[in-house]
């Protein structure tokens, strides 16, 4: 009788202790988040930012993956928070009546290789990425994406491959046709040399000294129509075509090579005005109802 006791008391011994050990690795539901903010320096330093929305019972927040210093949980007023960690790069928030605000540090993510900061970055959570001054556009899966005045990306059920360079080449192509001159940029990480500019071909050439650099031109719609085809020393090679605002277009291409690269567009100057195709539409809205009329009769 005495051994069937002491089996049960062992058997709820194990019933009660295991629970308490699972619940080491995660006491509370998952915290619902209302931003994630992701601030990248000039030097590479990287700071986020967490804000977690109010729960009557702990949460546990799960933190970008990378090395963590620095951490810190306040609420909306700077006051400090409870909280606790474990070794999964989770923090556990007690219950809170507000926001609770989560920053820290986070390093071995974003690497510098040939003037490219490049971060394989995973969080499945709308993340939002703050880059420094400096950088104009950034590359998301291989994917240009211009940052103008905006000084940032959002990135949604965050995977992606993110690569950006604060040490670009930039070149400013003077084109003189006739009474007109044009300004072609070129923003690369590689030098770009022996521009060229062919209005009977519709092209436009230069050559790149390094393979695998990216090559941004920035070509007036006055002077080069699209839509555009490009090639790397004759073989047609895969590009980006963006940024389209009216009166100047970004052409991207990555060649895998280094060489020769042409674009070539389908309507240079003065062959064809972009203002042609609007002249002549206007035309014809204006001509139909007289033609109609002269049909009827």
């Amino acid at each position: 009788m005495k051994t069937q006791i002491i089996s049960i008391f062992v058997v709820m011994s194990l019933i009660f202790v295991i629970p308490l050990a699972n619940a080491q690795i995660s006491l509370g539901e998952k915290a619902e988040q209302e931003s994630v903010e992701v601030f990248i320096s000039s030097n590479g330093n990287v700071e986020v930012k967490h804000v977690v929305k109010p729960s009557n019972l702990p949460v546990d927040l799960e933190l970008i993956n990378g090395t963590i210093s620095n951490l810190s949980v306040t609420n909306e007023h700077g006051e400090n928070l409870e909280f606790s960690t474990n070794d999964k790069n989770v923090v556990l928030i007690q219950p809170a009546i507000e926001n609770s605000i989560v920053k820290y540090n986070i390093s071995d993510v974003l690497y510098l290789k040939e003037r490219v900061w490049t971060w394989d970055f995973r969080y499945l959570e709308t993340t939002s990425f703050i880059f420094p001054e400096k950088v104009d556009f950034v590359f998301s899966n291989e994917r240009p994406v211009f940052l103008g005045d905006k000084k940032g990306i959002a990135c949604h059920g965050c995977q992606m491959l993110l690569e950006y360079s604060t040490d670009e080449f930039k070149s400013f192509e003077k084109i003189k046709w006739e009474d007109k001159e044009f300004i072609v940029a070129i923003i690369s990480n590689s030098k770009v040399n022996e521009f060229v500019f062919d209005q009977p071909t519709k092209s436009i050439t230069y050559d790149v000294s390094e393979k695998n650099r990216f090559v941004n031109t920035i070509i007036p719609l006055e002077l080069l129509w699209g839509p555009y085809s490009v090639f790397l020393d004759d073989e047609k090679t895969f590009f980006h075509e963006y940024i389209n605002n009216g009166t100047h277009v970004w052409v991207s291409v990555i060649p895998e090579t280094s060489g020769e690269v042409t674009i070539i567009g389908t309507t240079v100057i003065p062959e064809f005005p972009i203002i042609a195709p609007l002249a002549i539409g206007f035309l014809m809205i204006l001509v139909l109802p007289f033609m109609k009329k002269f049909n009827l009769r």
